[in-house]
């Protein structure tokens, strides 16, 4: 299994020579390099490249999730025959346990699971642990904890044709997997049994399993990928299915885990007791006694991840098991818009043992609650044997950290565009202003970018652009993970004109619809409106022909005349560039990606299929078909379609 780079494209420009040098890099085994690539210079193609002629599974790690959803798209697109992957945390809310003790305050975990993104995270796993022609596009939530590797393959249950296995034995096995059964609602994580069949709907939602019986023998084990329209393909030899959840244990260690949680709570409750900490000490016996309960009953608790240290059999204080412990010793990891993601990747455990440390001292939790956390720093150092920097601004440290000699740069566009102009304008009637360069815009069917400094600005300048005639959208944390790379869909394909937003509208977006990018009180000095960011949002206009950034501004501040200075800079080696090789610049061309994770795909599907069938005897089959099959949703919407065309 190796990885197949499908382009139309072949390296141009400064590509070859870059993607010449990080190669040999990777080959002489350089712990670390930067890539340094201008906004439009085709990072990403080039990055396909050394992937294509190292051969390592990797793993990049993206700033956030709608840029790791940009890239999953891209990377999909480069290797279409090998596994590329979406990771990111599966959570559309969270709120993490915490308690303040100043006003006694406990807020419970609360959080809203995304079920497809689950599927995902177990998809990119499993075949991260069967295939080397792997990448893992991952937001920095692959630093978390998510259970051991090993655990995770030994409980996994292997069947193959012919084996002698009671049917009740493999029910049992399925549900210690954590597959629940479910005879009406079949959907990923859950089986159904009918007469001597078995089916099993995996986790990762791409496959549905079914084991058929003759006595206590397997007789047949099959397969399919349609879930609407299943067509079975019988297998042969040994078929493995993994666990529907990560941290699960086997039985056999199960009960040694659950002594040794009670040791350490009979401890625990000794040292509050003696400092005279008794409500603590109730609190912490009565919660953790009914967690231990109900792993007992069922495998599994609400907050089972606190006791990983436990399940995991790791000393206290040592490295938790994240994805990066899943890819084997050789493999690479690149960081996309490493000046952003490096800092978070530090933060991260430094800001979990804070709030933990406040939960473990009132009682709330064991004090090995604190080994349920992210990576440290130093510890992802360690696991990455190979890292490379990808960044058009590429922070100090990266560069300290690979030195002069490794720092590959990439300054020219195949396309000749250049780096986009630059106007200041005073913040006076900045909306108005702003209003007539938007109305312009619509004219020539060209889109625009607007960044303002908080989410409710963003939110009220949308609205008040659309009262105003302008089709607008915004765009910030608070909206859904798999709503993101949809709205910015629909505004490449011409439904609205602008978006709204904060830091989602900065680095690595690719947009090349976008003429126009508009900074809000660009003079307002602070992390949001510094010299590396103001470069990265300026960038966004670097993919049109007629790009061009406006600063609202009163005053130039120190970080506006650094970023003006190097755009001014790479904007002249471009020019250069042009002339020498009797270049014009040309605007990209970029197909407009149909995301494949919208939520209402699924019912779209089946509408498709079912308009275009109009024989209402064909459709009545269907719906009986689909009835017998326990697939009612199905039946209903065949039902109201027969309808429609009775009353036609």
């Amino acid at each position: 299994m190796e990885f197949e780079l499908v382009s139309k494209f072949k390296p141009t420009g400064d590509q070859p020579k870059a993607i010449e040098q990080l190669v040999k890099n990777i080959r002489a085994g350089t712990p670390q390099q930067v890539l340094l690539g201008v906004t439009g210079s085709g990072k990403t193609f080039t990055m396909s490249n050394v992937v294509s002629k190292v051969q390592k599974p990797v793993l990049v790690i993206s700033p956030n999730k709608t840029l790791a959803a940009q890239l999953y798209q891209e990377f999909k697109e480069f290797f279409p025959k090998n596994g590329v992957h979406y990771f990111v945390s599966y959570y559309d809310y969270y709120q993490p346990e915490a308690y303040i003790p100043q006003t006694d305050t406990y807020i419970e975990k609360d959080a809203q699971i995304n079920e497809t993104i689950d599927r995902l995270r177990h998809e990119a796993v499993q075949d991260v642990l069967s295939r080397n022609d792997v990448i893992v596009v991952a937001s920095v939530s692959c630093i978390y904890n998510i259970g051991s590797p090993e655990e995770y393959q030994k409980i996994a249950l292997e069947i193959r044709p012919g084996q002698e296995i009671r049917r009740r034995e493999l029910l049992a096995h399925i549900t210690t997997l954590q597959y629940t059964r479910n005879d009406t609602d079949f959907k990923p994580g859950t089986f159904r049994v009918r007469g001597n069949t078995v089916e099993l709907f995996l986790i990762t939602g791409k496959e549905i399993v079914r084991v058929e019986f003759t006595g206590d023998i397997i007789e047949q084990i099959s397969i399919t990928e349609n879930a609407l329209h299943p067509t079975y393909e019988p297998l042969e030899g040994t078929y493995k299915l993994y666990p529907a959840k990560f941290w699960l244990t086997p039985q056999a260690k199960l009960k040694i885990a659950l002594q040794n949680i009670r040791l350490e709570l009979a401890d625990q409750l000794q040292k509050l007791k003696a400092q005279g900490k008794l409500l603590e000490a109730q609190r912490l016996e009565q919660r953790t006694n009914y967690d231990l309960e109900m792993i007992e009953e069922s495998g599994y608790c609400h907050g089972i991840e606190n006791y990983s240290r436990h399940m995991e059999f790791r000393a206290p204080g040592s490295a938790p098991f994240t994805l990066l412990d899943y890819f084997p010793d050789d493999f690479l990891v690149c960081i996309d818009e490493s000046h952003l993601t490096i800092p978070q990747l530090r933060a991260m455990s430094v800001q979990d043992r804070i709030r933990k440390q406040t939960l473990i001292e009132h009682g709330f939790r064991l004090p090995s609650a604190i080994d349920n956390r992210p990576l440290a720093f130093k510890e992802f150092l360690a696991k990455a044997s190979q890292l490379m920097y990808v960044s058009a601004t590429p922070g100090e440290w990266e560069e300290n950290q690979a030195g002069r000699e490794h720092i590959v740069e990439q300054l020219i566009r195949p396309t000749g565009l250049l780096e986009p102009a630059i106007a200041i304008k005073p913040t006076k009637n900045q909306i108005q202003n702003l209003i007539t360069e938007l109305k312009k815009l619509q004219a020539k069917q060209q889109r625009a970018l607007v960044i303002t400094l908080t989410k409710r600005l963003a939110e009220e300048v949308a609205l008040y652009f659309e009262d105003h005639g302008i089709r607008t959208r915004w765009l910030h944390s608070e909206v859904k993970t798999l709503e993101r790379p949809a709205i910015l869909e629909q505004f490449r394909r011409g439904d609205f004109d602008v978006i709204v937003g904060i830091n989602l509208l900065r680095e690595g977006l690719d947009i090349p619809e976008v003429a126009l990018v508009a900074i809000l009180d660009a003079d307002k000095e602070g992390f949001l409106r510094n010299d590396t960011t103001l470069i990265q949002t300026m960038g966004r206009a670097a993919r049109h022909p007629e790009g061009r950034v406006i600063l609202f501004a009163d005053k130039i501040t120190g970080s506006m005349k650094a970023a003006m200075n190097e755009v001014s800079r790479r904007r002249k080696i471009q020019e250069t560039y042009n002339q020498a090789h009797g270049i014009t610049p040309q605007p990209i061309i970029k197909e407009i990606r149909k995301w494949e994770f919208a939520a209402d795909q699924k019912h779209e599907a089946v509408e498709a299929e079912l308009a275009l069938i109009k024989d209402t005897a064909i459709l009545g089959r269907e719906m009986k078909d689909a009835a017998d099959n326990l697939d009612f949703e199905r039946a209903a919407q065949i039902r109201d379609l027969i309808k429609t065309l009775q009353k036609k």
